[in-house]
């Protein structure tokens, strides 16, 4: 996964809950070091009664902002979701010789 191209992740999810394993997995993804180059990683855990679907919300560094239902989704669907975005930002930056 891509991740340099990211300013913000906010991922809420329910750990006790089967449809929060996307959130989960996502999580495991981002790199230990994604907070020393300056992603701002906010996390909420749920209560296991909470019915509330998991969420991902990524900001980006172009200020694209994308909110994914991570309930919905497997989490191939969104490691391809984010990188789409995060490709075509790089092909900008290597367009552009930054």
């Amino acid at each position: 996964m891509i991740t340099r191209f990211l300013t913000e992740v906010r991922i809420t999810f329910n750990p006790f809950n089967a449809r929060s394993k996307p959130a989960r997995l996502f999580l495991s993804l981002i790199p230990p070091n994604a907070r020393a180059e300056g992603v701002k990683i906010e996390s909420k855990m749920l209560p296991r009664t909470s019915t509330e679907p998991a969420s991902l919300g990524v900001k980006f560094k172009d200020g694209k902002e994308m909110s994914l239902d991570l309930s919905k989704m497997r989490i191939t669907q969104v490691v391809e979701e984010v990188d789409r975005h995060s490709r075509q930002l790089a092909r900008k930056e290597e367009l552009t010789g930054n």
